[in-house]
């Protein structure tokens, strides 16, 4: 493992990450931010394989997202490349490989229990674990973002694309949304940040 990741782990992390990073054929790069993801895995044509993770992430979520792309890697390794991205094969790795860190000499105790439940049966995001996600953003950079469940109903928001919409109404989990533009009507995850518009 290169000595970069050193700054973004949890530092009673860094000695098992190294060993499941220990394989030849393995490369992760470290990315700027991409908006529509936190990391992704792919096997390369020579042989090798590609972990990326963004740079933005804090040290918590960088852990999670890394052990996750590494789940990708391994399921792959061991049952092909014709099983379900996020399906059983991967859960059961993900699962198997995240238990060494759920511990509190790497994560904070208020975030344990959550990760305990997440891990019961992960998801292909952590970010559609309303609870774990909004737990996990508290230990990040503070910035100027508004979550969508903070809006109130009839006021416009702005995404980072620049679109902006008006907020209608919650339903069940999500929020639906208008798109002020094209009049479509889009649901946003309650954790969804967003940009208030000065009404």
């Amino acid at each position: 493992m290169q000595t970069q990741f050193q700054d973004y782990i949890p530092k009673h992390a860094i000695l098992k990450v190294q060993s499941l990073l220990a394989h030849g054929n393995l490369v992760v790069k470290i990315k700027k931010e991409r908006k529509t993801k936190h990391g992704d895995y792919k096997p390369l044509y020579d042989g090798k394989h590609q972990i990326t993770i963004n740079s933005n992430l804090n040290k918590f979520r960088f852990l999670i997202t890394l052990i996750h792309e590494i789940a990708h890697f391994e399921a792959f390794k061991t049952y092909g490349r014709f099983i379900k991205p996020h399906g059983q094969e991967w859960k059961q790795t993900f699962q198997h490989l995240m238990l060494p860190f759920l511990n509190p000499e790497v994560f904070p105790n208020n975030l344990l229990p959550l990760l305990a439940k997440h891990f019961k049966n992960p998801k292909a995001s952590s970010d559609t674990d309303i609870q774990l996600a909004l737990a996990l953003k508290q230990f990040d950079e503070p910035n100027d973002k508004t979550f969508i469940f903070e809006v109130p109903l009839g006021h416009t928001f702005k995404l980072y694309n620049g679109k902006v919409f008006k907020m209608l109404k919650k339903r069940v989990k999500r929020y639906e949304c208008v798109e002020i533009k094209t009049g479509k009507l889009y649901l946003f995850n309650a954790n969804a940040e967003v940009e208030l518009i000065k009404q």
